[in-house]
């Protein structure tokens, strides 16, 4: 979530940190801040709200330090106001923070009794403070944040910097991500590699456990033990150009508009032109004898993980438990040795994902993970990373990445469908027909525009919202709900349809559209007998089917939307791109922040 920026450089670093911490704004926010070194003084300027607040702040209270740190705040220990926003600083040192210091009471109280006197609500003081009360005793900047770093526990993401010397900049990683970036005589630290894009293309990833002292010169890694560590330097192929909006109005509408390509981009991955076979990296365990498997996620991706289950199970024979990563490890279930653990992830860094991870790892599941970020902490400690080539994705409500999570998802049931015999080779080339035209077909959907307007019209002038499907239409409903309360902030459940009558049902009147996903196919009839039963209670019927539905539904519809006609095994991810698009077209006529809304973040590296 919070962004952090760090630059040991030889020009003013205020321009280039702000201009970092606009590409990480994706990650949500509620403040933002400053500090440089000053001619031996910490100068610092922080401002509560967006990035625009800290650039009048800084226009007119300017800084000039050549070294400098930059951070953008999520809200974890106290509210976010400027006092709460980082830098924290003293007179000796500045530190920005990502993460959760676990024991910052106990470290708090005791730096109190040595008279360290604290200045904000927030868990992230705790570091700064005892870092200058190591520095009071004599200790060096490397010692002070050496001894620091030896007493935190909980996730951090760490960058500091000192009145003493402008020359060094420290660094440090425990379960959340930070990157070190090299230039020529300059050195840079981000929260990811998209802050530090275009100053460098050369970049180390931090494994966990490590910090680093930064100086014109390069930089120096130590694990927790003080030894020497390497960490490779890679080059990496982001590029300061893949973050603009290219005349959309918004990133949200440009990554809508991106699906075909990274539908597309993510199948010639797997997909062999020459034999029109997918291939998969070798998997850790034996297809035809695995008995059973496991999927978490969060959010979007646990969606995506819904839909996944559908398809191994339906496709492959495969059993699949399904958790939410929030919930899987405390439910504690029984696991026999060597089965599956399935993660899926756009960042990698998800902290509630990559803690699962690590307890079904430690349960003795062989690990796949679903990932965009291939350098990612998640990938690290995978068995088996199967990316997707989503690309960046800036806006919060993720789009493209959930389809590109989607394709390789189904590339990976297909490959297990056919090795444990439960599907023919013909039905297997069929759904990877399918798969192939999606792109065209959802760029069909692209052109839909005015028609989903419309119906946006009418959601943008209700307060709740019901979307019902049946069978793997479900998850895609609850994915549809999901976007419309994140960036329009209205309220929308999403239910199986057959589940209406047992409860949800009371809710129904005129001011509650229900939106259907009705592709035509076995669940057709029993789900417009659901729609009927909504009907009939005054609800505003409105809904995404194809050419033959349409024509069945006609005369109960208050709109319908009409879809292209595909395999069924495709309609997930076909169906999921108009939901996402009335969710952003509902949000325009509400005027909210679409990219930014409020309260959420990108990547949310707490638990």
């Amino acid at each position: 979530m919070c962004g952090i920026v760090g630059i040991l450089g030889k020009q003013p670093a205020v321009p280039t940190i702000i201009e970092a911490l606009r590409r990480l704004e994706y990650r949500g926010y509620d403040s933002a801040g400053v500090a440089t070194i000053e001619n031996g003084h910490i100068g610092r300027r922080r401002a509560s709200g967006k990035l625009d607040n800290l650039v009048k702040r800084v226009d007119g209270e300017p800084l000039s330090g050549l070294t400098g740190i930059g951070h953008t705040r999520w809200a974890t220990h106290g509210a976010p106001t400027e006092n709460n926003a980082h830098p924290h600083a003293t007179e000796n040192v500045a530190v920005v923070h990502n993460g959760i210091i676990e024991n910052h009471e106990e470290l708090k109280q005791e730096l109190i009794e040595l008279g360290q006197v604290f200045n904000s609500e927030t868990d992230s003081e705790t570091i700064v403070q005892m870092v200058d009360y190591h520095l009071k005793q004599g200790k060096t900047p490397k010692e002070a944040a050496y001894a620091t770093l030896q007493r935190l526990e909980g996730a951090y993401a760490i960058a500091m910097i000192f009145a003493s010397d402008e020359n060094i900049m420290i660094g440090a990683r425990h379960g959340a991500p930070l990157v070190v970036g090299f230039g020529e005589d300059e050195m840079y630290l981000g929260s990811d590699s998209l802050a530090v894009a275009p100053m460098t293309r050369k970049i180390a990833y931090m494994p966990d456990g490590v910090w680093t002292v930064l100086s014109h010169k390069g930089a120096e890694f130590f694990d927790m033990d003080g030894s020497t560590v390497e960490c490779p330097v890679q080059t990496t192929a982001l590029m300061a150009g893949a973050i603009g909006k290219d005349g959309y109005r918004h990133y949200m509408e440009k990554e809508l508009h991106e699906h075909p390509v990274v539908i597309g981009q993510t199948l010639r991955r797997f997909v062999n032109p020459v034999t029109h076979k997918i291939e998969l990296p070798e998997l850790p365990f034996d297809i035809k004898n695995l008995k059973r498997g496991i999927i978490t996620a969060c959010g979007s991706a646990f969606y995506a993980g819904v839909i996944g289950r559908y398809w191994l199970e339906e496709i492959a024979r495969l059993p699949i438990d399904l958790d939410v990563a929030s919930e899987m490890r405390y439910r504690n279930p029984p696991f026999d040795q060597g089965g599956m653990g399935l993660l899926v992830s756009q960042s990698g860094e998800t902290a509630d994902t990559l803690a699962a991870l690590r307890a079904l790892k430690q349960a003795g599941q062989k690990i796949i993970s679903v990932l965009n970020n291939e350098h990612s902490s998640m990938a690290r400690e995978s068995d088996v990373v199967l990316g997707m080539d989503a690309g960046v994705e800036i806006a919060v409500a993720s789009t493209k990445a959930f389809t590109a999570q989607l394709t390789v998802l189904a590339c990976l049931t297909l490959v297990m469908g056919q090795e444990r015999g439960t599907i023919s080779s013909e039905y297997a080339d069929e759904c990877l027909t399918a798969l192939l035209d999606l792109p065209s077909r959802v760029a069909e959907i692209l052109q839909m525009q005015e028609q989903i307007q419309k119906m946006a019209h009418i959601i943008s002038q209700v307060q709740s919202v019901i979307y019902l499907g049946r069978g793997i239409m479900f998850p895609v409903a609850m994915e549809g709900a999901l976007k419309l309360k994140e960036i329009s902030y209205i309220h929308a459940d999403a239910y199986a349809a057959g589940e209406m009558k047992h409860g949800p049902i009371a809710l129904i009147d005129n001011t509650v559209p229900v939106i259907s996903l009705l592709p035509s196919g076995p669940l057709f009839e029993k789900t417009l007998s659901n729609l009927q039963e909504a009907k009939a209670r005054g609800g505003r019927i409105l809904i995404f089917t194809d050419a033959k539905g349409a024509e069945r539904v006609k005369n109960i519809a208050e709109q319908i939307v009409v879809l292209p006609t595909v395999h069924s095994f495709v309609t997930p991810p076909l169906y999921t791109v108009p939901v996402q698009m009335l969710a952003y077209e509902a949000a325009l006529l509400k005027g909210t922040d679409v990219d930014q809304p409020r309260n959420l973040a990108k990547s949310v590296t707490v638990e």
